[in-house]
């Protein structure tokens, strides 16, 4: 399916908002650690205040979109049940407990004689971020931006408005409060904006899109402004022949039903043909009873597998409960096929061979490999960035769960003390190169 939007030119109201933004973000860069620390500390303290608040619009937006016929996933992904909104709000917390990333010095040289040469990390700017329906993202991107020094307009999915709207509200509320301009964050709430926002290259110095295969393409074709993110999150997991089966079925229960809608989550189980008899007679039964469609190549109905799998299966991103499985001969194949079919995501091997797990995790091009554990630890939070303002999948930096340092940038500084170059290419002067 290909998505067509018009693109329309930005109205006065969303190039003021824009600009608002813009000049919040010229002020924020310029706060210290403990300025923005306090402001974080501040929006988490204003999000369990109006918890209620939240919690009331959620119901609002879920009873909605359960009305509007939208789809499990999306449900899934849209409900805030008073757990999430906590666990929410102490990544809120969590990330201002990490490092200051701002101003960290990473070169620090004399090109010679008082001529001296710095690299810095400062915040990138105006962030702009298109979302889905999950409203927890309204404060991991939020209180990332914050923290990183950077302003950040927010497009979230439109069944999720009246959430939106109380979580920016409180945040806001929080900055406030604390001392930093309120308009480090904007809530746009029309597609017509979201859209407009691609032509704000002036003013928007990177979008992030999280949503569809077609969203993420389409943004990506339809800008100036660098886009940072991935359109599929189709991810596998491999069983070795060398493999311990009782916790092989364990970590793909995991990675597959935890959250059916993440983008984490495996879509295709590629099992070594030797141990594939005992894992499918042991798995099986067992995924049946979570409600696991199964889908398999023509081996693996063999085995017991009902539906079959083609070769559109392993293109799918499901966000559901279905898994694709194919048997493999080799564990080149498993990764030939990886190769093939994945979307750079996050990819697993289960194996006891650390031959094998070597070649695997050094051969898969993915922003994540992983030996012996779920692909749903993929995510900001666990791994201890506080939150994350999406995954990205693509080659260069950031890669895999984007957390601060994805949303800081680096500036070259140069003193010097009147030198010129004509010095330099007489010979009058030389460079020393020295790092201080």
């Amino acid at each position: 399916m290909t998505l067509k939007f018009d693109i329309p030119r930005p109205d006065k109201e969303l190039i003021d908002k824009a600009k608002k933004v813009k000049q919040a973000y010229l002020n924020n860069c310029q706060t210290n650690n403990s300025q923005r620390i306090k402001a974080i500390n501040f929006m988490a303290e204003a999000l369990r205040n109006n918890t209620d608040k939240i919690l009331e619009a959620n119901k609002n937006d879920y009873k909605i979109a359960e009305e509007k016929g939208i789809s499990k996933a999306l449900l899934s992904r849209l409900k805030l049940s008073k757990d999430k909104l906590d666990l929410g709000i102490n990544g809120v917390r969590q990330v201002g407990k990490l490092r200051d990333p701002i101003g960290e010095l990473q070169i620090n040289k004399e090109l010679s004689t008082g001529l001296i040469l710095q690299r810095k990390t400062v915040p990138i700017g105006v962030i702009g971020v298109i979302f889905e329906s999950r409203p927890d993202a309204v404060m991991q991107i939020s209180s990332l931006a914050i923290r990183s020094g950077n302003g950040v307009i927010l497009k979230g999915g439109s069944e999720a408005n009246f959430t939106n709207i109380a979580l920016v509200d409180a945040l806001k509320d929080g900055l406030k409060n604390s001392g930093i301009n309120e308009d480090s964050i904007c809530l746009l709430t029309n597609r017509k904006d979201s859209m407009a926002m691609l032509n704000l290259e002036k003013d928007i110095n990177l979008i992030i899109p999280r949503g569809s295969n077609e969203l993420v393409k389409f943004i990506q074709q339809n800008t100036k402004i660098p886009v940072l993110g991935h359109a599929d999150g189709i991810c596998h997991i491999y069983i070795d022949n060398e493999v311990d089966i009782d916790l092989a079925i364990r970590v793909t229960l995991d990675s597959k039903i935890q959250y059916p809608a993440a983008c984490n989550t495996i879509e295709t189980l590629l099992i070594h043909k030797d141990i594939a008899y005992e894992f499918l007679n042991k798995a099986i039964p067992i995924f049946n009873t979570k409600n696991v469609q199964l889908r398999g190549d023509k081996r693996a109905k063999s085995y017991g597998i009902q539906f079959s799998a083609n070769d559109e299966d392993w293109r799918t991103e499901y966000l559901d409960k279905i898994l694709s499985i194919k048997i493999v001969d080799t564990l080149n194949e498993a990764i030939f096929h990886i190769q093939e079919y994945g979307s750079k995501h996050t990819d697993g091997i289960i194996s006891k061979n650390d031959k094998n797990v070597s070649k695997f995790m050094n051969l898969v091009n993915s922003s994540g490999v992983f030996h012996n554990c779920s692909t749903r630890f993929a995510d900001g939070f666990r791994y201890g960035f506080g939150a994350e303002v999406g995954i990205s999948t693509q080659t260069l930096p950031p890669r895999g769960p984007v957390g601060l340092e994805g949303l800081v940038t680096y500036k070259y500084f140069l003193s010097g003390e009147g030198q010129i170059v004509e010095d330099f290419s007489s010979g009058k002067k030389s460079f020393t190169h020295k790092d201080l």
